[in-house]
């Protein structure tokens, strides 16, 4: 956009046609007030609105013709989408230079096709950020939301048979348990102390 037209309004490059309107408003309003005034304010304030009303003309010519660009670009990505070419999706789209809730949408589907669920669903998010009232953009997010939660419930169960199929086969019997852990041993240690020990009782015994 032509940047000394959005400097005469206050704005920086990237500014919306809604930005733009609302500054050349608000000057427009206080030029009007100036114009009557005597003396150079007053003819300053008419050159101004002159000024303004060229800038604000100029600028919202431009952002037409951006946008009808924009849209041959956005159907260019989504038919690459509908033919599976990702990377020339991705190409157009990083063409772009103001990146509104559309843009957002399609990057969410291009991120979705790749498998990149958590970055397709901050896309969407941003989407609807940009277009609280867009029903397309909502609904997407609500599907999204729901294949995450089936898939976090699939893998929980994955998870838990695979924990099932390694107890299969063991056993709770305290025997089978103890043998394992060398309780056996020590029980056998425990019976032939005793023994021991009765035996050196009855020698100690036999030598009186």
């Amino acid at each position: 956009m032509n940047k000394k037209n959005l400097e005469l309004l206050g704005l920086e490059e990237g500014a919306t046609l809604e930005e733009i309107k609302a500054a050349y408003d608000s000057l427009r309003e206080k030029y009007l007030e100036d114009r009557f005034k005597d003396g150079e304010v007053g003819n300053n304030a008419a050159k101004m609105l002159t000024k303004l009303e060229a800038a604000y003309s100029e600028l919202e010519a431009e952002l037409k013709e951006s946008s009808s660009e924009d849209g041959d670009l956005f159907e260019k990505v989504e038919q690459y989408l509908k033919d599976g070419n990702y990377t020339e999706a991705q190409h157009v789209l990083d063409s772009f230079n103001e990146r509104g809730a559309r843009w957002h949408y399609l990057q969410s589907v291009i991120f979705y096709r790749k498998n990149w669920v958590n970055e397709s669903k901050k896309q969407l998010e941003i989407a609807i950020q940009l277009e609280p009232d867009n029903a397309k953009y909502k609904e997407a997010y609500r599907k999204l939301n729901d294949k995450i939660n089936i898939d976090a419930q699939a893998n929980a169960g994955e998870q838990g048979g695979a924990q099932q199929g390694a107890y299969q086969g063991q056993t709770m019997d305290s025997s089978a348990s103890d043998a394992q852990m060398g309780g056996s041993f020590c029980a056998n240690c425990i019976e032939c102390c005793y023994i021991n020990m009765c035996i050196n009782c009855l020698c100690g015994t036999c030598c009186r």
